[in-house]
């Protein structure tokens, strides 16, 4: 990336836990369970949606995008924390920072796109269901997907252009588990105000006109379900919906929480396990969200251990 500072030293020390060592083996053995919870959930959930046909739906194919980029957003970022946690060595090299905040940033914002996407998607399964197949055709789906990660990646290859051209302080001494935006900006010695307002500017663009737009969808699902004569249909339609919009909650509140949030001492503290629950917990309880509230993929599931014990 043509314009970054390689000036710079080495890496950079993250500071992560390292105030509280008594938690840091703890989070190292929750850490890595969740992480083997979340690879081998969010894998299920794309082999079984791509082997099960009656999974080839819009619903599918963008949870399975969901899942997929949920396994790449945590493997950027676990395995450097779970090697911090494990010993006193706390550095990342400053490729790896680069290349870290890069991919991180990229699919945090690309999922805030795709989950804007999946509410347009129940929105017209709800709303629109005679014309549903209709509008949500597979070349919009290939379009929708594509719109999500290329827009993730425009803001990302932005970002890191601009965080890594600032004069970095000499210490380096990050106070993250990660190289996220907010720590780094802190540690800059010159003047920071305009890379301020444009984090300010892509968190509205990322984060609260997609939080908006849901919140329409869901009012139009809602007043759409409301209206209908069938109880079962009604249950059926808050079913299909459910699962998204805890997912939706989990993830954009927490994120509203670590970027709009009036920064401290303690909040700073307050961050970064914020910041672990969207980077390490949410991606886990995604395929759980999903698959346990979902009858249709249940069913999937049983049947494809069923064929592949026999």
């Amino acid at each position: 990336m043509k314009g970054l500072n390689f000036s710079s030293p080495a890496g950079f020390i993250l500071l992560g836990f390292s105030d509280q060592p008594q938690l840091e083996m703890v989070l190292l053995l929750i850490i890595s369970i969740i992480y083997i919870v979340t690879l081998m959930g969010n894998t299920a959930i794309i082999l079984i949606s791509y082997l099960n046909p009656k999974l080839h739906t819009p619903m599918y194919f963008f949870l399975s995008n969901l899942s997929f980029l949920d396994l790449c957003f945590t493997t950027s970022v676990i395995p450097q924390l779970l090697w911090n946690l494990k010993g006193p060595e706390k550095t990342i090299s400053y490729i790896g920072c680069v290349i870290q905040f890069y991919i991180a940033l990229g699919l945090g914002s690309t999922e805030c796109v795709l989950l804007t996407v999946m509410a347009y998607d129940r929105f017209n399964a709800i709303c629109r269901p005679l014309h549903y197949t209709v509008i949500m055709h597979p070349k919009l789906l290939r379009q929708l997907a594509a719109i999500a990660w290329i827009g993730g990646f425009v803001e990302s290859t932005l970002q890191t252009v601009l965080v890594f051209q600032l004069s970095l302080c000499s210490h380096h001494r990050v106070d993250d588990f990660a190289c996220e935006e907010p720590a780094l900006i802190k540690i800059a010695c010159g003047d920071t105000t305009f890379l301020q307002n444009e984090l300010s500017v892509a968190t509205v663009i990322y984060v609260v006109i997609p939080m908006g737009l849901i919140l329409l969808s869901y009012g139009c699902i809602v007043h759409s379900v409301l209206q209908m004569k069938s109880t079962e249909g009604r249950r059926k339609a808050f079913g299909t919906c459910g699962s998204h919009l805890i997912v939706v909650v989990l993830f954009f509140g927490t994120i509203i929480s670590v970027y709009i949030q009036p920064k401290s001492k303690y909040t700073q503290n307050h961050s970064k396990f914020l910041t672990l629950f969207y980077t390490v917990v949410t991606p886990s309880l995604n395929p759980l969200i999903y698959t346990l509230r979902n009858n249709e993929f249940k069913w999937a599931l049983r049947r494809f251990l069923a064929r592949d014990s026999s």
